[in-house]
C-alpha cells in the first residue's frame, strides 16, 4: 500500500506552496479511501512518493484513469489567494492503494526533483 502524489511540473512552484499542494493531495486523497485500505497504509508508515506530471492535460488524464480504477483520487486546483490564479491545477493525489493498482496508472513517471 503507497499514495503517489503527481505535481503539475509546468508551473515551478515555490517550494512551501509546492509542499502545502502535495499535503492537500495526499490528505484529500486518503479522505476518499475505503477504511481498510487507510489502515493498512497508516500500518506501513504511509508510504508515498511524489512524480512530476508534464501538463495539466497530464494530471487530468491521471485522474479520470485512478477514478475508472475506482481508486481514491483527489484534483487539487489552487483558491487563488498566493501564486498562481485561481482554479490552477497543481497536483492529483491518488491512493492509498496498492502498489500493483498505483504502478498500472503511474509506472512511467519520474520522482519529483
Amino acid at each position: 500500500m503507497k499514495q503517489v502524489i503527481v505535481v503539475n511540473e509546468r508551473l515551478r512552484l515555490p517550494r512551501g506552496k509546492l509542499a502545502a499542494q502535495v499535503a492537500h493531495a495526499a490528505v484529500g486523497a486518503q479522505l476518499t479511501a475505503n477504511p481498510n485500505a487507510t489502515a493498512s497504509w497508516l500500518a506501513l508508515g504511509m508510504p508515498k512518493v511524489v512524480f512530476a506530471g508534464r501538463s495539466v492535460e497530464h494530471l487530468l488524464e491521471l485522474e479520470a484513469l485512478a477514478r475508472s480504477a475506482g481508486l481514491p483520487v483527489l484534483l487539487v486546483q489552487d483558491a487563488g489567494r498566493t501564486v498562481v490564479p485561481e482554479g490552477t491545477v497543481i497536483c492529483v493525489g491518488i491512493g492509498p492503494a496498492t502498489e500493483e493498482e498505483l504502478a498500472a496508472i503511474t509506472s512511467e513517471l519520474k520522482l519529483l526533483r
